[in-house]
């Protein structure tokens, strides 16, 4: 319950004296505070409280929380972003893996021991490494209660995956997260920086006339598995941020946001797209792409003029929300030259990562995937 004084001119010293006196007592006793999809219920006198996580769950959890684990697509990531990876006591057998951001700006974590495998964790390793909590993804509230039921900790249920190009299931995650564990600051501060660098790109582009935005389509994407060129996203939240003219956009109606889709690939001679990113997590599944199929490639008009980039992956193991935000320079430094002369992407992307991460990792991002830059291919497929 959230109480509001309004005071109007002329009200006594006095009156107002008495109103604060009557505001704390309520807040004493304990009103809780709404907040998205989460909400504190108040705080007991013997070091506990009730919160409400993102599936609608009531959560007993400690005041303090010193010992965390996340399970799930993006439930570390969210950890490591809100500065709490020192508090991570045992990792999923996935995360011991290099290849992500986060990995690359706190490789300590590989090091942590294992919670077994990726999605579910195992009861017996999570109780052995006795968390204080468990903040747990893409479930439900039956997994979620069974989970707490086997190893007796509270397990707060979250909600990761957007559910359009507003991040506010990702601003709610990291709200709830940081009262759990004293990083309200920090969310607060990640999520007017995110946003800011959101509402900067579509300023500098949404002006841009049509006739200046070239058609575009990305290949490659990731998605449970590595795929080729005919692996794509309506929803690619690097086009939307800088108002590109994605080809696959009509396909929306169709998919959810972060759902691949897998075309037929004659769909691409259809839609002809000027300007052509590569997910380079996928780079070696579309160069056989371009050699299995070299003639149908050199009729579209992105290959005649050897307009084919490479970005990196942004969904392993869910969205990596930094990676998105630095491909979406990147793009709009490729499609608007004139708009963005001052930016350098590889400087931008460390930016967006220090401040994510704590670190900048384009460098090993680089080293893994190769660098924002043309995408290296068979040059023999563009037109003489």
């Amino acid at each position: 319950m959230l109480l509001i004084l309004r005071l109007a001119p002329g009200i006594r010293t006095t009156t107002v004296t008495l109103l604060l006196l009557l505001s704390m007592g309520l807040l004493m006793f304990g009103c809780g505070q709404e907040d998205g999809d989460s909400a504190f219920q108040g705080h007991s006198s013997d070091g506990i409280r009730q919160v409400k996580d993102m599936l609608g769950r009531e959560v007993t959890v400690p005041a303090h929380v010193d010992r965390v684990i996340g399970i799930g697509p993006g439930a570390l990531r969210l950890l490591v972003y809100l500065e709490a990876e020192d508090r991570v006591v045992g990792v999923e057998e996935l995360e011991r893996r290099t290849g992500r951001p986060y990995i690359f700006a706190c490789p300590e974590l590989q090091d942590k021991p294992t919670i077994g495998p990726p999605f579910t964790g195992d009861a017996e390793l999570i109780v052995a490494r006795k968390p204080d909590v468990i903040f747990k993804t893409y479930t439900t509230k039956g997994e979620a209660e069974e989970l707490e039921k086997k190893t007796g900790i509270p397990v707060v249920g979250l909600r990761y995956v957007n559910e359009g190009p507003s991040w506010r299931v990702l601003d709610s995650a990291l709200s709830l997260m940081g009262r759990i564990l004293d990083r309200s600051d920090r969310a607060k501060a990640l999520t007017r920086y995110y946003q800011r660098l959101i509402d900067t790109l579509a300023l500098r582009t949404r002006a841009i006339p049509q006739s200046e935005k070239p058609r575009v389509y990305l290949g490659g994407l990731s998605h449970r598995g590595t795929h080729g060129i005919n692996s794509t996203s309506p929803w690619y939240e690097s086009f939307v941020f800088v108002n590109a003219r994605n080809v696959a956009a009509p396909l929306k109606k169709n998919y959810q946001n972060n759902e691949g889709v897998l075309l037929d690939i004659e769909q691409l001679m259809q839609w002809n797209p000027q300007v052509i990113f590569i997910d380079r997590a996928g780079r070696e599944l579309v160069k056989k792409d371009f050699r299995e199929h070299r003639a149908f490639f050199s009729h579209i008009r992105a290959f005649q003029k050897g307009q084919i980039y490479g970005v990196h992956p942004y969904n392993w193991y869910s969205t990596n929300y930094a990676t998105v935000l630095a491909n979406a320079w990147y793009v709009a430094k490729v499609l608007y030259p004139s708009h963005f002369r001052g930016t350098n992407p590889a400087q931008k992307a460390d930016q967006i990562y220090q401040t994510f991460l704590g670190q900048g990792v384009y460098r090993q991002m680089e080293k893994q995937y190769g660098g924002y830059g043309p995408f290296r291919y068979d040059s023999t497929l563009k037109s003489e």
